[in-house]
């Protein structure tokens, strides 16, 4: 990012089995220039993985970002969670191919780790390429893209 550009809000928000890396991940963030949306977990303590999901989907929903990262053991159950809202794309990811691909194909809003599956140098690769990647705007992505929205 240019000094002159606004710089851009990204939600991140764990539960403690992601807390580790979602530390890791909003220092990077930060370090580039983002203005990091800290939505918790604060620490290694039990919490339920949905409330985390249901809280960056409510802070997209109310424009507080346009891009989130979610982050639980698996990812599996936070990005469940932050699918049941029509807003959120959350792509689980394990390399840069499905990476590229969630935003080239998908227009995914929200990337989604794994912190006990996913290492940190696989994870900033991910999330530099899911931050830089455009989504391919037309023809059969955009109407597939329009189905995840309004399902019939």
């Amino acid at each position: 990012m240019s000094s002159d550009e606004t710089t851009e809000t990204i939600a991140i928000a764990s539960d403690h089995g992601g807390f580790a890396l979602k530390a890791e991940l909003k220092k990077d963030l930060m370090d580039k220039g983002y203005t990091v949306l800290d939505l918790g977990s604060d620490s290694l303590e039990s919490v339920d993985y949905p409330d985390f999901g249901y809280a960056l989907a409510g802070a997209m929903k109310e424009g507080k970002a346009k891009r989130g990262v979610l982050i639980c053991g698996s990812g599996i159950g936070i990005s469940i969670a932050a699918n049941r809202h029509s807003e959120i794309r959350a792509a689980l990811v394990h390399d840069a191919l499905t990476a590229k691909l969630s935003r080239q194909h998908n227009d995914a809003n929200v990337i989604c780790f794994g912190g006990r599956t996913t290492g940190p140098e696989v994870a900033r690769d991910c999330l530099n390429i899911f931050l830089e990647t455009k989504f391919e705007e037309g023809g059969r992505h955009t109407r597939r893209v329009d189905k995840l929205s309004d399902p019939q």
